[in-house]
């Protein structure tokens, strides 16, 4: 790779880079509406959370793809690369995407075992109402039982 070939690869990943940042923010904002979302037990605010998440998923995989082969390209001639104007601070971006990638699997984690404990819960709740509801049929059958004489003299009478 020649400087002049890492120069314009250099360029191409740094505007990558920086929409890749941008989109990132974004899903960190998402992230974060998700984790409120579970918190509130608002499935609605959820559901748009997770539509909003989608689009942004998908133009962040497309960006990536373009800046696969860049990216490698530039790592497999690190030595020229680094050497190039502007590479610290494409890397200190790059470093910046990937920390905000961290945030934003935490804050996912965090949003799963929240919705981890609200199935339990959940599952705990039916389970209760299904005891209390065989409960009370056993209780109602005390309490009014079937009238057996009445049988006896429907089918004498």
């Amino acid at each position: 790779m020649t400087p002049d070939e890492g120069l314009r690869l250099l360029g191409q990943y740094s505007a990558g880079i920086d929409a890749e940042l941008s989109l990132l923010r974004q899903l960190s904002d998402i992230a974060k509406r998700q984790r409120e979302a579970t918190d509130a037990g608002n499935l609605a605010a959820l559901g748009d959370a997770a539509d909003s998440r989608d689009e942004i998923m998908r133009s962040l995989v497309t960006i990536e793809e373009g800046l696969r082969v860049v990216r490698q390209t530039l790592t497999d001639h690190r030595e020229v690369a680094s050497k190039l104007e502007g590479f610290e601070e494409v890397a200190a971006r790059h470093r910046e995407a990937a920390h905000l990638v961290t945030l934003i699997l935490t804050t996912d984690r965090q949003s799963l075992s929240a919705l981890a404990d609200a199935e339990l819960a959940r599952r705990s709740t039916v389970i209760g109402l299904e005891r209390g509801e065989t409960t009370l049929a056993a209780y109602r059958r005390v309490l009014a039982p079937p009238i057996a004489s009445a049988a006896l003299l429907d089918r004498r009478g």
